[in-house]
């Protein structure tokens, strides 16, 4: 338990770096903001598997058991999750978390179009899926921690895109896009476009997730999600 409850407190404090504008403009005034998210999403993924191992490592309490029909749950909801990520971090997003600072079109807005939030969306679905197969007490406290981080992660990115863009800017791009997924697609207020960031963040999600599948998971947690598959 000393080692998640360490683990849990540098991952969030790592995280308080987008929050915190000053800190985080000086990193990307002094790395550029590519170089800045590439760094900072490898600290974090560093961070997580670490605080995900000590999770596993910490006394058990369960509060449901875990069944065939809850192991589908990540199974299903998982690629949706890895596209979104995967694409949002490709696709030039001035609006949120992306690893592009330049390029986005209106018009062509890609993943953008379904959500302003793509990656934040991509964690929060991990996150909840995860919550489902994972009925333990640090499990469901780790998971469930993050899943409201990604969560209020909404509010925050959209704040600190208003106040980088303007409040006419901001407003003029996020007429063109929504929270919800699909939302403004529904209101004809966006339409999707297959362009390159889009097409690779679908092949690019789903190859990790064959390869999470395949021995990733395994490897990286110790724990093999095909296991009620394979008996």
């Amino acid at each position: 338990m000393v080692q998640f409850a360490l683990a849990y407190c540098l991952f969030m404090t790592a995280h308080l770096v987008p929050a915190a504008p000053h800190l985080r403009g000086f990193a990307i005034r002094s790395l550029g903001r590519g170089a800045y998210l590439a760094l900072y999403s490898l600290i974090s993924l560093l961070l997580l598997v670490w605080l995900i191992a000590a999770a596993r490592s910490a006394p058990t309490l369960l509060l449901w058991p875990l069944s065939p029909e809850l192991a589908l749950v990540p199974l299903v909801v998982m690629p949706f999750g890895f596209i979104l990520v995967v694409a949002g971090l490709l696709q030039a997003n001035p609006l949120s978390v992306s690893l592009r600072d330049s390029g986005f079109e209106p018009a062509r807005a890609g993943i953008v179009a379904v959500t302003r939030h793509p990656v934040l969306w991509g964690f929060l679905l991990w996150a909840l899926s995860h919550v489902a197969v994972n009925g333990d007490v640090v499990s469901v406290a780790l998971f469930g921690g993050l899943g409201l981080y990604a969560a209020a992660g909404f509010g925050l990115a959209d704040k600190r895109a208003k106040s980088r863009l303007g409040p006419d800017r901001w407003t003029a791009l996020a007429a063109r896009t929504s929270i919800m997924p699909f939302a403004a697609i529904l209101a004809g207020r966006a339409r999707l476009s297959a362009d390159m960031p889009t097409l690779g963040g679908i092949l690019g999600g789903l190859a990790l997730y064959v390869a999470l599948l395949a021995g990733g998971h395994l490897w990286l947690f110790g724990m093999d999600p095909l296991i009620f598959l394979r008996s």
